[in-house]
């Protein structure tokens, strides 16, 4: 039976999506690690009961899926594409009506550095995109991203394994709409590796409990140096200057 687009179809999953726990609950696997239902049920602020209906409702829709290891059962998004989706109507939301809400520290680094599934998001991954754009190593064009030869020899050089099984089921490259940004950064295998090989040099850090991610000061220089981004070097990038170097770093490490 041919898996076609309906409007029915696409009805019944925003159906699923338009709860507020559910929305939650894909929002905290945005992380692109597994929870456990008791752990997504603490982020979701409801009882394990109920994270677990809804968990079940998001498994049924093709969103969620479950994976067995003992007797523990934990949950993570289904796919890339599903990921996709969310930072989709993510940059929706940013582009509707503003509505006043203090930004606070999270909410700055969140914008700057943060895991978007398996692959780097927010200002420095847009930035990344766009220096690999203008050296000739990929191309993006109408929400499309193609890898030269040039930008695959880069990679291999810089330490990103292509071919690495864990990456091997994902496109090779894809352009992703940021929602801070409403600029594209980089999905796919690319953009796996990329972060992949960001955190192995330790240039960036994962935040317990957060989907941000610290620019270390070995990532400082090492962004300053491949991709030609200083952090709090554009203007409004105040966010970067004060959570990324000196006692503005530390105080951020102590809020989250």
């Amino acid at each position: 039976m041919t898996n076609f687009v309906s409007a029915n179809r696409i009805a019944e999953i925003g159906a699923v999506i338009g709860d507020v726990t559910r929305a939650t609950i894909l929002m905290t696997l945005m992380d692109g690690r597994a929870f456990s239902a008791g752990e997504l049920a603490a982020e979701s602020g409801v009882t394990p009961q109920t994270a677990s209906g809804h968990l079940a409702k998001l498994t049924e829709a093709g969103l969620v899926t479950v994976h067995q290891q003992g007797r523990h059962r934990y949950f993570r998004l289904s796919s890339g594409d599903v990921a996709e989706l969310i930072e989709g109507v993510s940059a929706l939301i940013a582009a509707g009506p503003l509505r006043y809400r203090p930004t606070g520290p999270k909410d700055r680094a969140m914008r700057l550095a943060r895991t978007c599934y398996d692959h780097l998001a927010g200002h420095l991954a847009v930035r990344v995109a766009e220096n690999m754009e203008v050296r000739g190593f990929i191309s993006l064009s109408d929400g499309t991203a193609v890898l030269s030869k040039e930008g695959r020899r880069y990679v291999c050089d810089f330490g990103v394994d292509l071919e690495n099984p864990a990456y091997c089921r994902r496109d090779l490259c894809r352009a992703c709409l940021d929602w801070s940004e409403r600029r594209f950064h980089l999905g796919g295998r690319l953009g796996s590796g990329l972060l992949d090989r960001f955190v192995a040099l330790g240039w960036l850090r994962r935040m317990p409990g957060s989907r941000a991610l610290l620019i270390t000061r070995a990532g400082e220089t090492g962004f300053a140096r491949e991709f030609a981004f200083r952090v709090g070097d554009e203007q409004g990038d105040d966010m970067g200057a004060s959570l990324n170097t000196g006692a503005g770093r530390d105080a951020f490490e102590d809020a989250s």
